[in-house]
């Protein structure tokens, strides 16, 4: 199990976050492995199935070489599961008061989520200066160019909707660090598409990557 000690080492690991919905815990070693091998050793395992916290137990012991974080954190309790499960950094698609308070006091770095003005000055007085810019459609690059003028010092992994045809205009972008992408894990691929699919990513993304 690999352990960060910022938010920002996992944005600067590599120019994009795998984000994936797994089910088999089996499986999910071998994928987060593949993923690791094409230069994408981060992965963002969603707690939207019943296996999700198994799986991020599963890559955490057998798959040092990846750096496994929950994604589609709600509540507190969520964010204590996924620590506990090993979760190497917690993101959550919204912020609320409550789970500032509970990040606050998370051992693993959290990744809350903005898609306004508000709410990011919301998360700037909480102490936050990274944030998901969720969903990355509502806005897309123009908007993330907009907030960069009054809001110099937020970092953004702009997730949802990111495609490898469109991840190069968020990249660009002065206050984006990295993007997340569910396109690394299409259903049913094999290690090697995966491998590959990865390997692309990187090839194309990793020089207009910020660091």
């Amino acid at each position: 199990m690999t352990r960060l000690p910022t938010i920002d080492a996992v944005l600067t690991a590599g120019p994009i976050i795998s984000v994936a919905t797994l089910g088999d815990p089996a499986r999910a070693p071998a994928i987060a492995r593949a993923l690791a091998r094409g230069g994408v050793p981060v992965i963002e395992v969603t707690l939207r199935t019943p296996a999700a916290l198994d799986v991020i137990r599963a890559i955490a012991a057998e798959a040092p070489e990846a750096i496994v974080g929950a994604g589609t954190v709600l509540s507190p309790a969520d964010i204590g599961k996924a620590v506990e499960a090993g979760a190497a950094f917690i993101v959550s698609p919204g912020m609320t008061p409550t789970l500032w308070a509970a990040a606050r006091q998370c051992p693993v770095p959290y990744l809350p989520a903005i898609n306004t003005p508000s709410e990011l000055m919301l998360g700037l007085e909480s102490g936050f200066t990274a944030f998901k810019f969720f969903p990355s459609h509502i806005g897309g690059p123009q908007a993330l160019k907009s907030l960069h003028g009054p809001y110099p010092t937020a970092r953004f992994c702009p997730t949802g909707g990111i495609t490898l045809q469109n991840a190069p205009e968020f990249l660009l972008c002065p206050n984006v660090a990295v993007v997340g992408g569910t396109w690394l894990t299409p259903d049913g691929a094999d290690d090697a598409t995966i491998e590959r699919l990865a390997s692309e990513a990187v090839a194309a993304l990793g020089p207009l990557q910020r660091r």
